[in-house]
């Protein structure tokens, strides 16, 4: 039953995708003679935590009663009051828990405040899963840096553009709603400066009731056209655009008069310095990034391990081109012994394409 229990608290949790960041995606259930008579999530960054709305939806006194949490219940101020204090006052008598939260303000305080009170605790029910759910969360709370996906879209030979350049559309639609689904989910979208001068994208999520993701552009000299959509339309988003001292001042005052924040980062390689760049982002409290850039910024992202996860989209399609681009361009790697390894990887078909998803392993 204890699966049971914390699975639905699970399911409550993903409910908060896309709307609690940099919060963790958290849901709760209060059992009581073994009837669900309280359950709750966290709905919205700076509103209630799970354990909070689980209590306050309760049909029935929760005294004696058993809470089911996705992760560790807060132990500090922040947004909103401690709720270990609110679990104790109510009289529950036991309380499970997923995960310990990582966070270094909790972090074994709060399950140590409950057992001090006489609260029984048990911890690592559906651990995995719910680390999974909030991998963000997780690298983002102790890091400070946002977690990083790489999405490309290609064709079976793995070409994301016809010699001539053209590449709309590759994949399906049906793949290009996907992608909107986790525009609407990460905090940011990140592209170089050579995809807004080709395309003038907009850089929104088009489902509806949806938010869009701050759009983020690498621009080393500062190149943006200062007529394009995402230096125009802040009233759909917010802008950054990150550049180097390299960059024209009276554009740089341009560009902020309409709206747009311009970070100065570290020049390296006589180009923004991209692990610079993510301290900075993550210091803006951006904790998950989709990169949608050409093949030169995924190589060097990569190359500097910043990257975490991968979205491959592959249509049944055959495009050929010695100069046909690929979803990995720049420098390339020499040896083999040398490549980026992808771990944990899943199939799914979207549409008629294939989506494949895994994780960057660390070099």
């Amino acid at each position: 039953m204890k699966l049971n229990y914390m699975s639905l608290a699970l399911e409550l949790a993903k409910k908060g995708k896309g709307k609690v960041n940099p919060n963790p995606m958290v849901g709760a259930v209060i059992v009581k003679n073994n009837k669900v008579i309280g359950q709750g999530y966290h709905e919205e960054y700076g509103k209630n935590h799970a354990e909070i709305n689980a209590l306050n939806n309760s049909i029935e006194d929760v005294e004696g009663a058993t809470l089911y949490v996705t992760l560790e219940p807060c132990c500090h101020y922040g947004k909103t009051p401690p709720c270990v204090d609110k679990i104790i006052e109510s009289k529950i008598s036991k309380v499970v828990i997923a995960s310990k939260d990582p966070n270094p303000l909790v972090s074994g305080n709060g399950i140590k405040k409950l057992i001090e009170a006489g609260v029984e605790v048990i911890v690592g029910i559906l651990d995995k899963e719910n680390k999974k759910l909030n991998e963000v969360f997780m690298k983002y709370i102790k890091l400070k840096k946002p977690f990083i996906i790489m999405k490309s879209a290609m064709s079976l030979d793995g070409k994301i553009a016809t010699y001539g350049g053209e590449s709309k559309w590759i994949s399906s639609e049906e793949s290009r709603k996907n992608v909107h689904k986790l525009r609407n989910e990460v905090m940011a979208i990140l592209v170089g400066v050579n995809t807004i001068i080709k395309d003038d994208p907009e850089l929104t999520c088009r489902l509806k009731n949806s938010k869009n993701p701050i759009r983020i552009v690498v621009d080393s000299s500062l190149r943006i056209p200062i007529n394009s959509k995402v230096v125009n339309q802040i009233n759909k988003s917010k802008t950054i655009i990150v550049t180097t001292t390299k960059a024209n001042k009276d554009k740089i005052n341009s560009l902020e008069n309409k709206g747009v924040k311009v970070i100065i980062s570290k020049l390296k390689d006589n180009r923004v310095d991209l692990e610079d760049m993510m301290i900075k982002l993550g210091k803006l409290k951006i904790d998950s990034i989709l990169l949608e850039g050409g093949s030169s910024l995924n190589f060097s992202a990569l190359s500097k391990n910043l990257v975490d996860k991968i979205q491959v989209y592959i249509a049944p399609k055959l495009i050929g081109g010695e100069t046909s681009k690929t979803p990995i361009g720049g420098s390339g790697i020499e040896m083999l012994k040398n490549v980026f390894k992808v771990k944990d990887m899943t199939f799914e078909s979207i549409g008629e394409d294939v989506l494949i998803q895994g994780y960057v392993e660390r070099r």
